[in-house]
């Protein structure tokens, strides 16, 4: 029992950090823009590298539009 809830904790706060590190990556209106399809697409990805950036390219058709539009911007940097 201790052990699971040790595990539990252990994913909550590795969101946390992944999150955290993606948003300090993006400005507020871009992580807006992206958080939904971020948690939906590369919840896994840990951020750093452009690891996010071409996570979200591999599911571009599947984005939002304000998201598509924050991705083609980060592309052409």
């Amino acid at each position: 029992m201790k052990l699971q809830m040790l595990r539990v904790i252990m994913i909550a706060a590795g969101l946390c950090v992944s999150e955290a590190a993606f948003a300090q990556e993006l400005t507020a209106e871009q992580r807006n823009a992206c958080m939904g399809d971020y948690q939906k697409f590369c919840k896994g990805t840990t951020p750093g590298g452009g690891r996010i950036i071409a996570c979200l390219s591999k599911s571009s058709d599947k984005l939002t539009p304000a998201c598509q539009k924050v991705l083609a911007a980060a592309e052409k940097k």
